[in-house]
């Protein structure tokens, strides 16, 4: 089945320049250049990711970002003309899953999205359940077949990459994940110091969403120097 992208960027030649490789690859796109028609779009439209502009002439794409988060779990890349770090954790802190730096070369991001793809339907296929697909405890309960996360029977809205991290976390209780080794599982991409930060604002990311405190955490925990654990 064919996925449908939205694009959004000020810049035309841009918007265009993605359409064609996003299409060359049998991707259908509907591409705008403000935010408030890319979300009536994501009104109308079943939309399977969504690729912003940090920069946009009736806002930014941290906001439309935002907005989407309040209803929409599929998966955000963010693109930016800084190569500045706040933007980036800015992006990340508000749902997004990736973010790309202008100039960008096509290709890469046609693989990001097709990354970010595979691992959304992976977590959104109906599949009978099975045992290992099951995680519970301490009033935890994912289920990686139906992408679905409970927490003291309250139902957590998580993203796929939110919920990768956490499944990581869980199946290894007890244990410290370095952030290097979340990444590579959940990211699966080469690990740089810049990772760290994308690492670190998912987790807090999650934190939030679970009520849960870095200072005092009842389910994730820091542990300095090393990495990040669960017990239970």
């Amino acid at each position: 089945m064919k996925a449908n992208i939205l694009v959004v960027d000020d810049e035309q030649s841009i918007v265009d320049l993605v359409e064609v490789y996003l299409k060359n690859e049998d991707y259908r796109v509907f591409k705008f250049y403000n935010g408030q028609d890319a979300l009536n779009c994501v009104e109308r439209e079943s939309v399977d990711l969504a690729i912003l502009d940090v920069m946009l002439p009736d806002g930014d794409g941290f906001s439309i970002c935002r907005k989407i988060r309040e209803k929409h779990n599929f998966p955000v890349i963010m693109l930016t003309a800084k190569d500045e770090e706040i933007d980036k954790i800015n992006g990340l802190m508000l749902g997004a899953d990736d973010y790309i730096t202008k100039p960008f070369q096509p290709l890469e991001l046609v693989a990001r999205v097709k990354a970010q793809l595979r691992r959304s339907r992976q977590y959104n296929t109906s599949k009978p359940a099975r045992e290992d697909h099951t995680i519970v405890f301490s009033g935890l309960v994912l289920d990686r077949d139906k992408h679905t996360c409970m927490l003291n029977e309250r139902m957590l809205s998580l993203t796929p990459i939110e919920f990768s991290v956490l499944w990581e976390l869980a199946s290894s209780r007890g244990r410290v994940v370095s952030a290097e080794e979340l990444f590579r599982k959940v990211w699966g991409g080469k690990y740089f110091s810049s990772s760290n930060n994308t690492v670190m604002v998912h987790i807090r990311h999650l934190r939030e969403k679970m009520h849960d405190s870095a200072e005092h955490p009842k389910y994730i925990k820091t542990v300095w120097g090393v990495g990040y654990k669960i017990e239970g």
